[in-house]
């Protein structure tokens, strides 16, 4: 079962929910803290990850060369 992250239209708050998919788009999910059926899915950009260029020096430079992949 995968979690959601639904936001309740009645009372406005979040809540990371595990639910079938069933439940989720038949409306069967409760709000955990008032009990309406009126859950919005909530869409996340996942985080972004950026690899730094130079931070860690390669042990064999001198034998890689400029363009180390390490």
């Amino acid at each position: 079962m995968p979690n959601y992250d639904l936001r309740c239209m009645k009372c406005n708050r979040e809540h990371n929910i595990r639910v079938t998919m069933a439940e989720k788009s038949e409306k069967r999910v409760p709000c955990p803290d008032c009990g309406s059926f009126e859950l919005e899915t909530i869409f996340k950009t996942p985080p972004a990850y950026v690899k730094s260029v130079g931070t860690v020096k390669c042990p064999k430079r001198g034998s890689c060369g400029s363009s180390c992949p390490h």
